[in-house]
């Protein structure tokens, strides 16, 4: 009987199918562990799950009529994966090694370690170190950084270390974490949603952490732009609602009050002085959205 493999991969594809043929590939030549790979086509305006299906037809394609996000995409794979361990991969990553593999190895040492994000790189030719962890977000402001952002890669964070969240983009959860902490909460749509979700599984008392021993390479924003209206409009929104959802109530009340009346207008003021009106006009949508929520 054949063994059922102890790895599902699940990726979301929007309009990506180039990207996401990029991804298929690369596991392809480099992963040695068996693996499910599912693909969600999440509204792509082609059916791309068709062409994908055509061309993979060993690969378990969702198709989704419409755009659940990223949240609600990669919970239709949940649903569909049949490994123990899950790993999320943005379609617009891809690896050059099986260092991933090994990830699995430190799970299975480590029962209360819930998740886990690998080193993640820039793919562009500058290349550079994307993730090597995050700080925390800071009570009210609610800001944080990335590890190790946009250093070139010289084996300083080459050590595993805590990580209060995950980087959407690459991580490694076990199924047995997502049983407990619930799928990926949708709410979100776009952004912030890997962070919320960090939270839930910390509260039930598991650990994260970043591991350099896999490497994941990212084609940063290939499909919302970096600094696109709609990449205003949710983390406008959003920041907004993870206060809401995540903060006791004096701090929710500070960090809403200091987001409405000092970051946000601070926001639009730069971006009306840069000319991004499309941008600025994002930031306002986004706060009506969340107080219509």
């Amino acid at each position: 009987m054949e063994r059922v493999p102890e790895l599902s991969i699940i990726t979301v594809n929007y309009n990506g199918i180039k990207d996401t043929e990029q991804m298929i590939e690369s596991l392809r030549e480099y992963l040695s562990i068996p693996y499910q790979l599912i693909v969600v086509d999440n509204g792509s305006v082609k059916d791309e799950a068709a062409d994908l299906h055509q061309k993979y037809p060993d690969i378990k394609i969702i198709r989704s009529e419409r755009n659940l996000g990223f949240a609600g995409g990669n919970n239709l794979g949940i649903r569909k994966a049949i490994g123990e361990y899950l790993l999320f991969l943005n379609n617009d990553t891809f690896v050059r090694d099986d260092s991933i593999s090994g990830l699995i190895e430190r799970m299975r040492q480590n029962p209360q370690l819930g998740g886990i994000s690998p080193k993640i790189m820039f793919a562009d030719q500058r290349g550079g170190v994307q993730f090597a962890g995050y700080t925390p977000l800071s009570r009210i402001t609610l800001r944080n950084n990335l590890v190790g952002y946009k250093e070139q890669d010289c084996g300083q964070y080459d050590i595993h270390s805590p990580t209060p969240y995950l980087h959407g983009a690459a991580m490694l959860v076990r199924r047995q974490v997502i049983e407990q902490a619930g799928e990926m909460p949708d709410i979100y749509f776009l952004y912030y949603e890997e962070l919320d979700w960090s939270l839930q599984i910390r509260r039930k008392g598991y650990e994260l952490e970043y591991n350099p021993s896999g490497t994941v390479y990212h084609k940063e924003s290939s499909s919302t732009g970096q600094d696109s209206p709609l990449k205003a409009f949710y983390m406008t929104r959003n920041r907004l609602l993870f206060a809401q959802r995540n903060l006791t109530r004096h701090d929710r009340i500070l960090s809403i009050s200091y987001q409405l009346t000092i970051a946000i207008p601070k926001k639009m003021v730069l971006l009306l002085i840069k000319g991004r009106f499309a941008s600025a006009k994002a930031v306002v949508k986004g706060c009506v959205a969340f107080l219509r929520m």
